[in-house]
């Protein structure tokens, strides 16, 4: 991942992926002294020498062309004739997806929180904007009144699928394997393999192969494109709402900060922006987790130089997308005054679905209701529509003007925000 937007919390654990390599060696070699396979002053001298010199591994991968291998040769140099126990009866993969199954749960822990506080945020901003009238647009064209708390809710009831998607995930993630060169534990036992994998925190992969089966690597870079459409979505609704012509909200704009090189009063949500085109690198990522899916018999090589890449930089986006929405939503502009006004630019009409109901209800067929309505509606272009109605003899007929006035109260439209709001709290 570049570094302007890196986290340096998941960009470390996958640095440091030849210490988790250890980490799951260091667990193999303590069951072997259970196993009476290793004596206890052998395992003590291993846990005292053995340390990590990535600059070594490098220097001996230029000769070996295999990182495994490599790591190998540079813990022996530091443990001597007790590298004899090291890597016994495992194969490259058995240290490698089992090491990978432990730093995306390490990722997991991490994304996990910021989701978290993003859901904090969201719930915060729903209930303190829950009866702030706007107008809800459907095609881009204005629609209906709604409340700009429900569009909160909406979020924040889509991430907390995400978050339930994440916590799935993590089980799925939770499996390694030890069970050597084609999967059949030929030179371990599924016992051995179970009992190192539980010290790691793990379980045994049922049945695997070189590898453990890639969905469950594609099924974690899933839950993380969710989570960018998510974040996508949000981003979109602001950029929308941020438009010179709506003006609704605005994400936030720091002292100093420029919004276009050649005009001064730009203002531009170059956040969002930047948040939905990383959603779309997000989704390419998972293309090619699902292109992984499919070894040669037992297992190739064609996923490992992927998952160097898509793994920690598909982590990494998805959290820094998840942080930079919390800060726009947390700080971010709402221009409540610009929300009325826009209510009234169509001059009455997106109360028109309040009229034809109330219609229908006086007694007129609704074909004959559509029609009335929707010929006062094309006079909007001289005067309001409550004025139009209010010179139909047809509407008259039925109604005083008092209750047809009554239906052009924005209010109305928001009466069940709470009762929305309990469902989306359970």
């Amino acid at each position: 991942m570049i570094e302007r937007y890196n986290i340096p919390e998941i960009d470390e654990i996958w640095k440091n992926k030849y210490e988790v390599w250890l980490e799951v060696e260091l667990a193999v070699l303590e069951v072997m002294h259970e196993d009476g396979k290793i004596p206890s002053d052998a395992l003590e001298r291993i846990k005292k020498k053995a340390r990590v010199r990535p600059e070594r591994i490098e220097e001996i991968e230029k000769e070996t062309r295999h990182d495994v291998i490599a790591f190998l040769k540079q813990i022996e140099e530091e443990i001597g004739e007790d590298a004899k126990y090291l890597h016994r009866g495992l194969t490259s993969y058995d240290v490698v997806d089992t090491a990978i199954s432990l730093m995306l749960l390490r990722t997991i822990e991490i994304i996990e929180k910021d989701l978290e506080k993003l859901l904090l945020v969201l719930k915060k901003r729903a209930e303190e904007e829950k009866y702030t009238v706007i107008t809800g647009r459907t095609h881009g064209v204005h629609a209906e009144p709604t409340s700009l708390g429900l569009k909160f809710y909406s979020f924040y009831s889509e991430f907390l699928r995400a978050k339930d998607d994440l916590l799935r995930v993590k089980e799925i993630i939770r499996f390694g394997k030890l069970s050597g060169a084609v999967g059949n534990c030929a030179h371990t036992s599924p016992g051995f393999e179970k009992r190192v994998l539980e010290k790691l925190g793990l379980m045994p992969e049922p049945v695997s192969t070189q590898v453990v089966p890639r969905d469950r690597i594609a099924r974690y870079l899933f839950t993380l494109t969710l989570i960018g459409c998510a974040v996508e979505r949000a981003a979109y609704e602001i950029r929308h709402l941020a438009r010179t012509e709506i003006g609704e909200l605005e994400e936030p704009f720091l002292p100093g900060q420029r919004g276009s090189s050649a005009m001064p009063h730009k203002r531009n949500p170059i956040v969002c922006e930047r948040l939905c085109g990383m959603a779309r690198m997000l989704r390419s990522y998972l293309g090619v987790s699902l292109e992984n899916i499919s070894l040669w018999n037992e297992r190739d090589i064609s996923h490992s130089s992927t998952e160097r890449i898509i793994l920690p930089d598909a982590s990494i986006l998805a959290d820094y997308m998840i942080r930079k929405l919390t800060w726009v939503i947390e700080n971010m502009r709402i221009n409540r005054e610009r929300m009325r006004k826009n209510l009234d630019i169509t001059r009455g009409l997106i109360y028109s679905q309040r009229v034809l109901v109330f219609l229908m209800e006086k007694g007129i067929p609704r074909d004959r209701a559509y029609t009335i309505v929707q010929e006062n509606a094309k006079k909007t272009q001289r005067k309001d529509f409550l004025t139009c109605l209010l010179e139909d003899e047809r509407v008259l007929e039925v109604a005083t003007p008092e209750e047809i006035k009554s239906l052009f109260e924005p209010e109305y439209y928001i009466r069940w925000v709470d009762e929305i709001k309990r469902r989306v709290d359970g």
